[in-house]
């Protein structure tokens, strides 16, 4: 068996950076195999063409008959293309994507005429089967019916020789079986209540989009040494490995040059992605050896919600020209970094005014502070809502665990902000003086600078950021899709403004305050109220963990405890006030995901019960026989003394069996734990049960069994080890 890492090493080493060819400068290829904008008006009558830009800008419903016509214009484009199938590309709750595809090719019933065909029928609508899908207990199995329904917020794009449809997922009682459809209502939520208050400062504002720019890191590793692992393999980790000795502590890898084969992946996947349309900009090393980083320019929600799903398939299909293996997992090595998907959300008018940046006048200062300190009063208000809106058991190795961001959701706004927070606490209640009136609009709101980028170091710690023009939602996991945090965000955030509107509008008219009045009143009794969320100090302290016990934060550092949130009468009452998800849409997805956390759970714990006694204690047996020979030939050289001169050698075969029996002892009692737990009803109890009475035993047995990699002869090592897995570019 160590033959296999030896070969995969061999091959690794051997491998030469694979051309890649840039295709054009990248504003002339952006988006050629999408059908934007620029291409609709080239294939599409004028009367199709409005009716999507309308259904695009307004929600407004296409005619059949307009269907058929867009149907037909982008069969025609696609084929240009070279497309011989198309797809409706959707978002089940699997947290990946799924696509079914259908040849454009017909015939008659006799098999002659055979012909491209494609119609508004196929466009609008299609029927997967749902049965095999998870949908927590929406549908009985034998309930097969479910509907594809096209997007055309979302515009279809060309990969291969396929024509992908952006589509929606719900089930044949109409409700939702995937991620994209409770966003869409949330994007919807969060519009109409962000543009009734921006309306208080430009009654021009018809419309305000959520928008968002993700980072996406991920770790590299030579295809090679991956297929020799079989925890990578299954589980997308390494469940067993000791840690190199050399690892990030030389902090030389983050932004340093970037290897020239990964620098020819990434070159390849970023003509990829400017085909596709996805407006990629950023690349770099990240912190841990053999980590990257790849991000884009800032786009509409759902898009970017999109597109970064997207990406995730491009970027394992392209590491395949490669010979790379692409890990998305949260935690894929112990001792480095970890990966996260940074989500940086903010609020853009349609006259072009982004919501979270200050202006210049007092005018656009006070606006920034009402978005910007409403926004912290719904994550305050919803930080354990929030908080499972990222949970997960891949993504609980980070939450918690030491390692940017904890568990505890917190905000981090710099000094700049705390301190004119602290100055708008003191406004009066009631009517402001002419005194107070100037002193706020000259000294506090007007002096907030134009620019906040730089005025405030960055906290890595923080979970939830100001970071100048936008919230950085740092806890978001590296394997999540970004429509479920995007989801919560936007509907808590919806719902504290129209929470908001009411009370201006009470204290406008009830109290006949002016409007400035009414907005300073309000926004500084949400100030006093939630101090306890913001946070400028480590996140990751034992203090901190005990100061926010007192402030009464939540601190899930567990998927189930976490998720537990999701079904509470809060949560039950948010989604269904905003219209995004009814009761059972909440209840559903809460099943999903225990389902989700246990299965996981289960996998690693049969692939790590499995590595443990089929790899790492035959080769530590086979070790433990050649010492054990070594020493019957020193008792047969030296006779009674031999015991002083295989000392060492007796102390490794006591050690190794101490380790073997460590293993096999803990792999018996977590396969009882694991039939325990299986034998229960509750999926929530089986859940807790996986989470407290098997999981535990996963760093047990990696203990003895990371032991026993540093004793045994490295020739017999089955197992690639970190510092190839890690260090081979």
């Amino acid at each position: 068996m160590s033959s296999i890492r030896f070969e995969a090493l061999k091959a690794a080493s051997s491998r030469k950076p694979v051309h890649v060819e840039e295709l054009d400068k990248k504003s002339l290829i952006f988006g050629s195999n999408v059908f934007n904008d620029k291409t609709m008006r080239q294939f599409l009558t004028s009367e199709a063409y409005k009716a999507v830009k309308s259904a695009m800008d307004h929600g407004t419903k296409i005619d059949r008959k307009l269907a058929d016509y867009i149907a037909l214009g982008m069969k025609e484009w696609a084929l240009t293309k070279g497309v011989t199938h198309y797809t409706h590309w959707f978002q089940p709750l699997t947290g990946t994507t799924a696509e079914k595809h259908d040849a454009f090719f017909e015939t008659s019933f006799d098999g002659s005429d055979p012909v491209e065909k494609f119609g508004g029928s196929q466009l609008v609508q299609q029927e997967p089967d749902a049965s095999s899908f998870p949908n927590g207990g929406i549908r009985n199995t034998f309930e097969a019916r479910g509907y594809t329904a096209w997007d055309p917020t979302s515009p279809a794009f060309i990969y291969g020789t396929t024509l992908c449809i952006p589509t929606v997922f719900v089930s044949y009682t109409g409700e939702a079986l995937d991620n994209k459809t409770p966003l869409l209502r949330a994007l919807t939520s969060i519009d109409n209540a962000a543009t009734e208050v921006a309306k208080y400062f430009d009654k021009n504002v018809k419309k305000v989009t959520p928008t968002l720019g993700w980072e996406q890191e991920y770790f590299l590793v030579d295809v090679a040494l991956a297929n020799s692992r079989p925890d990578i393999l299954q589980t997308g980790r390494t469940l067993l490995g000791h840690v190199s000795a050399k690892g990030q502590q030389l902090e030389d890898h983050y932004f340093g040059s970037i290897p020239t084969r990964v620098l020819n992946y990434m070159r390849d996947l970023e003509n990829e992605c400017m085909l596709l349309g996805i407006p990629v900009k950023t690349r770099h090393n990240e912190v841990a050896p053999n980590q990257f980083e790849l991000a884009p320019i800032f786009e509409e929600t759902n898009l970017a919600v999109d597109h970064n799903s997207l990406l995730m398939d491009v970027m394992q299909k392209v590491a395949e020209r490669h010979d790379f293996k692409v890990l998305f997992h949260e935690k894929p090595f112990k001792g480095v970094n970890g990966s996260g998907k940074h989500n940086n959300w903010s609020l853009a008018t349609d006259t072009g005014i982004n919501l979270l940046a200050p202006g210049k006048t007092p005018t656009s200062n006070l606006q920034f502070l009402t978005f910007f300190i409403n926004t912290i009063k719904a994550v305050f208000t919803y930080e354990e809502l929030l908080r499972a809106s990222i949970a997960s058991a891949s993504n609980d190795h980070r939450l918690g665990a030491n390692e940017a961001p904890p568990a505890i959701i917190s905000i981090f706004i710099g000094q700049q902000l705390t301190k004119v927070l602290e100055e708008l606490e003191g406004v009066s209640q009631g009517k402001l003086s002419p005194e107070e009136k100037t002193d706020l609009k000259l000294n506090v709101v007007g002096k907030i600078p134009d620019l906040l980028l730089d005025n405030t170091d960055r906290n890595r710690t923080s979970p939830f950021a100001f970071t100048g023009n936008k919230f950085e939602f740092r806890a978001v996991g590296s394997t999540a899709n970004c429509a479920v945090s995007m989801t919560t965000l936007n509907t808590i955030v919806a719902k504290q403004l129209k929470d908001f509107k009411v009370e201006v509008d009470t204290l406008i008219e009830q109290k006949d305050l002016k409007k400035d009045e009414a907005i300073f009143n309000v926004l500084r009794e949400y100030i006093k109220q939630t101090k306890a969320i913001l946070f400028e100090g480590d996140g990751y302290s034992d203090a901190w963990e005990q100061e926010a016990a007192k402030r009464g934060l939540s601190n899930h550092k567990t998927t189930p405890g976490a998720l537990k949130a999701k079904v509470s009468q809060k949560a039950f009452d948010v989604f269904a006030e905003m219209n995004v998800m009814n009761h059972t849409e909440v209840e559903s997805r809460y099943e999903i995901e225990l389902e989700e956390y246990i299965k996981k759970i289960q996998i690693e714990g049969r692939v790590l019960g499995d590595i443990a006694r089929n790899h790492v204690i035959p080769t530590a047996i086979k070790y433990q026989n050649t010492l054990i020979e070594n020493v019957k030939g020193l008792k047969e050289i030296f006779g009674d003394s031999f015991e002083e001169v295989a000392k060492e050698q007796i102390i490794i075969i006591k050690k190794i069996s101490t380790h073997i029996e460590g293993i096999n002892a803990n792999v018996h009692a977590m396969i009882d734990e694991r039939k325990k737990a299986n034998a229960l009803t509750s999926v929530e109890e089986m859940a807790h049960a996986y989470c407290d009475k098997v999981k535990p035993y996963f760093d047990v047995i990696r203990y003895h069994a990371d032991k026993l990699e540093l004793e045994v002869d490295n020739e017999l090592w089955t197992l690639t080890k970190y510092r190839e897995l890690l260090f081979t570019k």
